[in-house]
């Protein structure tokens, strides 16, 4: 029997569901024991800090090849209500000059079609961070980086990547990793590249996807030192200007060498335009808004079958970010919601 992995595969390990459950527990009990400590409202494990949701345009390729016409691809021209979130990856409020990676969630509204979870019929939502591969090799790993994130206080847990004085335990691959994702300059977070990390099918075909700014986001600014500078540079941006960004996908064309189950390792296969997303100048820092933002939920799983997320950590999603979203929520008092087309417009602005 070939011991060979498969284009499109997953490969499930023995330890799994074992690990995802500590891994939810732990989480839980983080965010229960900062709630009752008095941080308020209770927020994310992760990218717990939104610099705020705008309004976008997600527009599929008019030109898009037969093969690619998958999913929400399908239709040629097709545009779609997107509500952005952008966001600094920590589970901590911390300054925007302090280092971290940065996050980008698009929701799409007024998708058709049967979802991957029923909470939400109308959406479908992609998610990603600026640096193209994750910095955890599997989920038993994950474990112990949670349990080491938590002793570190949301700083890099060193103690992860660098257990003791034996060389052969170090972690040095997924050292390097974090330290290029935390260390990277961002002047704004329109102007960077973001990168889905993890695997998703397209059909029968597996991808990895990313959003690269147009080179008019540029702006020329620097970076700093206020705590909120990267919100502060949206704002000023969004006063008068558009942005834009491609959407790109590349296809696994070698099982091994671009693997599903092992985020670390990154693809080396071209990127195809499958569709534009613009952001128009806009206003998306009122209290209304804000408040808008922070009650959303994001989820790879919010999802047409075509785009199911596939790999070890989006299998250990699925149920984490579905349990701390009703967490939070519940404690917050707030309601779990679908957002709507007339709702996000009437807020944001038609």
């Amino acid at each position: 029997m070939s011991n060979r992995l498969e284009l499109g595969k997953e490969y499930p390990s023995a330890t799994e569901e074992s690990a995802i459950q500590a891994i939810e527990q732990m989480t839980r009990q983080q965010i229960e024991q900062n709630y009752q400590a008095g941080e308020r409202p209770a927020r994310r494990d992760a990218h717990a800090k939104h610099h705020g949701c705008v309004k976008g345009e997600f527009i599929v390729e008019p030109n898009i090849t037969k093969d690619m016409r998958v999913g929400v691809f399908q239709e040629p021209g097709k545009k779609f209500t997107a509500c952005i979130r952008f966001s600094n990856s920590s589970g901590n409020i911390k300054p925007d000059y302090k280092a971290d990676a940065r996050g980008m969630a698009i929701k799409l509204i007024g998708v058709e079609g049967e979802k991957l979870l029923p909470d939400e019929q109308k959406t479908h939502d992609f998610v990603l961070v600026n640096n193209p591969v994750f910095a955890i090799r599997n989920l038993d790993d994950y474990v112990k980086f949670f349990a080491d994130v938590i002793e570190a206080k949301g700083n890099l847990p060193l103690k992860f990547f660098l257990p003791g004085f034996n060389p052969f335990q170090w972690r040095l691959h997924e050292f390097k990793i974090a330290i290029s994702a935390f260390n990277k300059k961002v002047v704004s977070p329109l102007e960077i590249q973001y990168w889905s990390m993890t695997a998703y099918k397209f059909g029968d075909r597996a991808i990895k996807f990313s959003t690269k700014p147009s080179t008019d986001n540029l702006s020329g600014r620097k970076a700093s030192r206020s705590p909120n500078y990267l919100r502060e540079a949206m704002i000023e941006h969004l006063k008068s200007k558009e942005a834009q960004f491609d959407f790109l996908i590349q296809f696994q064309t070698d099982a091994e060498k671009m693997p599903i189950e092992d985020a670390t390792i990154e693809w080396k296969s071209p990127y195809h335009k499958v569709a534009t997303i613009i952001i128009p100048p806009q206003t998306f820092d009122s209290p209304e808004q804000m408040e808008f933002c922070e009650n959303l939920s994001y989820t790879p799983w919010h999802a047409l079958p075509e785009h199911q997320p596939i790999g070890a950590t989006n299998r250990a999603r699925k149920q984490i970010y579905t349990a701390i979203s009703k967490l939070r929520h519940e404690l917050n008092g707030v309601s779990r919601q679908e957002p709507t087309e007339e709702y996000f417009s009437s807020l944001f602005g038609r």
